[in-house]
């Protein structure tokens, strides 16, 4: 148990960091129990934590997304029938890209060569919301326990999500291009070692370009959280004692446009201040699932209707788990 919880909080938290800046600022005359000190310290602190994860998570899902490019997926998803289809497909979502905007030309390549329209929904579900990186990252801040039932619920929602779409029977609710696209099937060389680590590489620094933006937004935002706003208003308003925080949160998250390494800072900071677990939970999943430009992007590919479809079913399923988290906090943190 010694040995997890070092590597908790010095390996996957960097808490040597937190102290190392902290004493760094003290000697360069800053005060970090001061507001204004204790803002730079966390987003120093949490900026370079979450670039360091950044870039070693997305190196490791990146070299192992190599042995899954989206032809031996497609195959390896088209050998299974039923729910247990969905289940592939939401495994191999936590494979792929870390947003939503990314899963989608995927899930039209998937729609396009023929899969059923269930089994792609999952993946979509899947991808942004339960990657990898979202369980090393959860863990370094909430722990593991809640990291592990958070990424289970979330698989859980995707196959329950895809085998719903797949029951009503919506493959006319996708756009004609997409459903005649003709899918060619491409015999590619086995890559090299050196060709997946260049490529997990180019992942690196093209997804670091993507997101670093959102990274300062969302530490900054989690900076002025944790030490200008008044832990009583955010306990009023996203604590016990607001029995529609889940709802709320999940409605403000959905029209945000993030990543989960954007919204882990305000994640931590509001956990901080009072808020419940399952009420930042519903936030993190309506921001990374259902987020307006993903949205918008998917609107090309399907039709009003089984968009909506998409939305409610995501929206439910998040308000559910993070009640259900709620329920259960006092078991986890």
């Amino acid at each position: 148990m010694m040995i997890w919880d070092f590597v908790q909080n010095q390996i996957l938290g960097m808490k040597w960091m937190n102290t190392l800046i902290g004493n760094l600022l003290e000697k360069a005359g800053i005060d970090t129990s001061a507001r204004m000190g204790g803002s730079v310290q966390f987003f120093l602190y949490d900026v370079l934590k979450i670039t360091i994860l950044l870039c070693i998570l997305i190196f490791i899902i990146s070299y192992i997304q190599s042995y899954f490019p989206p032809e031996r997926s497609k195959k390896l998803m088209g050998r299974f029938h039923g729910v247990w289809a969905n289940c592939i497909a939401a495994l191999l979502g936590t494979v792929t890209p870390f947003c939503s905007c990314s899963s989608i030309p995927l899930f039209i390549g998937f729609t396009g060569a023929g899969l059923s329209l269930g089994v792609t929904f999952s993946f979509l579900i899947s991808s942004p919301m339960v990657d990898l990186g979202s369980l090393v990252l959860l863990m370094s801040i909430f722990g593991s326990k809640v990291a592990i039932i958070y990424v289970i619920v979330g698989l859980i929602i995707a196959v329950i999500g895809g085998t719903i779409i797949e029951k009503l029977d919506l493959e006319n609710e996708v756009e004609e291009f997409v459903r005649k696209a003709n899918a060619v099937d491409i015999n590619m060389d086995e890559p090299t070692q050196k060709e997946r680590i260049s490529f997990a590489k180019q992942q690196v620094i093209e997804t670091f370009k993507k997101v670093f933006l959102y990274i300062l937004i969302g530490v900054g935002i989690g900076a002025v959280i944790h030490n200008w706003i008044p832990k009583s208003w955010v306990e009023k308003i996203l604590g016990n004692n607001n029995p529609f925080g889940v709802i709320l949160a999940t409605l403000v998250g959905i029209p945000m446009y993030a990543d989960i390494f954007g919204t882990i800072p305000v994640a931590e900071a509001l956990l901080a201040k009072g808020a419940q677990l399952g009420t930042i939970l519903s936030f993190m999943m309506g921001v990374t699932t259902l987020s307006l430009p993903s949205i918008i992007m998917l609107r090309k590919a399907v039709k009003p209707k089984l968009i909506w479809i998409f939305i409610l079913i995501c929206a439910i399923g998040i308000v559910i788990v993070g009640y259900f988290f709620n329920k259960i906090q006092y078991l986890l943190v």
